[in-house]
């Protein structure tokens, strides 16, 4: 008894001895920290720092203000309340990567899911962590793997397209099993309204026409078109045109919030990039990183990005902070471009536990009978566990036969 009072007591010594700092505090301490020891001089440092910090910036920002602006109008639409259960949980892998985040998602599509409201929750998930725009568009960028010579955008959209219904149909069947125990929820009573569910979709429906557009007829040589064809182009058409149905009265607070959750990410970004940049200027990862074998590196990618989703709890804010610090295996590795896109993506799926928003979301709405907090965290854990594997398990399965 006496040593476990004194284990308590060491253990919370040490809690409070460790400083309660953010992410991104945590990121630039450290960047800072690695760079003098290494002997770099204080100017070198900065001058590291300066250049790893703003190297991706410019590309965020043109993608996330139109994405959190999209996700924003559509949190104002309620586009669930008309929706059939089914439909809402077919629409929810869209909703989640539509609204750039699945707790918006969850939120927006729930008061009509009834006794799909499971479903939902690893729809969204689904949609949010492995379609275009959201997870993949937001990872390639972070490799600097985008652009005229990078990774096309319709390609992603395919690719995530294919992985998604697998792992999509995993969250859906384990739903089934780890609540079956338990009373179904009254489902809500309500007509599908395919028009309001048309409307609230149509910038993705623009988005993708420009998309597959731009994959088929390339460079055109007018600039101005050529933008609109692009990734960057085609979420700023999509956000414009969503704008334009939102009352105009709300479009302000829209942006407001845009802006704010902007721009605390592209803090997370710039201190990412910073910490990337150093560490590869102190250390050469050629003889590091797995060469000529595909399938080790992306297992390695698939690691590195669960301990920073276990470690941070956000999955953007995982996004954020992973791709920087990824970017150089992936070009030292050689190891392919897409498939490494995904395995980083598929690693941020473990897990959603309690320092994570989304299960409280989902813990209090869907899960609020139930009683013992262990197994809520089973329920969604595990079902993102297992999403997680299953995906992983598609993705080198296609990468040992198509190298």
């Amino acid at each position: 008894m006496a040593d476990a009072f004194s284990t308590t007591l060491t253990s919370s010594g040490l809690k409070n001895h460790v400083p309660d700092l953010p992410l991104v505090i945590w990121m630039v301490l450290l960047t800072l920290g690695l760079g003098l020891s290494a002997g770099m001089g204080a100017g070198e440092v900065v001058g590291e720092f300066n250049m790893g910090f703003g190297r991706a910036l410019g590309e965020f920002a043109l993608i996330l203000l139109p994405s959190f602006t999209l996700a924003a109008v559509l949190s104002r639409q309620n586009i669930a309340s008309n929706a059939a259960g089914r439909t809402v949980a077919l629409a929810s892998p869209v909703a989640g990567a539509g609204m750039i985040c699945p707790d918006t998602a969850y939120a927006a599509l729930s008061p009509a899911a009834g006794r799909y409201k499971i479903d939902t929750a690893f729809g969204a998930y689904a949609g949010f962590k492995l379609l275009y725009p959201a997870g993949p568009l937001i990872v390639a960028t972070g490799l600097g793997i985008t652009g005229d010579t990078g990774v096309k955008p319709a390609i992603l959209l395919l690719c995530g397209v294919l992985l998604t219904l697998p792992v999509w149909a995993t969250g859906v069947i384990w739903s089934r099993f780890a609540t079956r125990d338990h009373e179904a929820q009254i489902e809500t009573e309500s007509a599908a309204n395919n028009g309001r569910l048309l409307r609230a979709f149509a910038p993705f429906l623009v988005m993708a026409g420009l998309l597959v557009l731009g994959g088929v007829v390339g460079p055109t040589g007018i600039g101005a078109l050529d933008f609109l064809l692009l990734p960057k182009g085609a979420l700023i058409s999509a956000a414009t045109l969503a704008l334009l149905q939102t009352p105009s009265v709300e479009r302000r607070d829209c942006l407001d919030s845009a802006v704010r959750r902007t721009g605390s990410l592209l803090l997370v970004i710039g201190a990412a990039s910073a910490f990337g940049a150093v560490l590869t200027g102190m250390v050469s990862l050629d003889g590091l990183v797995p060469q000529g074998d595909g399938v080790l590196t992306l297992i390695v990618l698939f690691a590195l990005t669960v301990l920073f989703k276990l470690a941070q709890g956000s999955s953007m804010a995982t996004f954020a902070a992973i791709a920087p610090v990824a970017a150089p295996i992936v070009v030292a590795s050689g190891v392919n471009e897409i498939a490494a896109v995904f395995a980083i993506c598929l690693g941020s799926f473990i897990a959603i536990l309690p320092n994570d928003s989304y299960y409280w979301l989902v813990r209090r709405d869907a899960l609020a009978s139930e009683q013992i907090e262990g197994r809520a965290i089973g329920i969604l854990t595990g079902g993102a566990v297992v999403q997680a594997l299953v995906g992983m398990a598609v993705l080198l399965a296609v990468v040992s036969l198509w190298p």
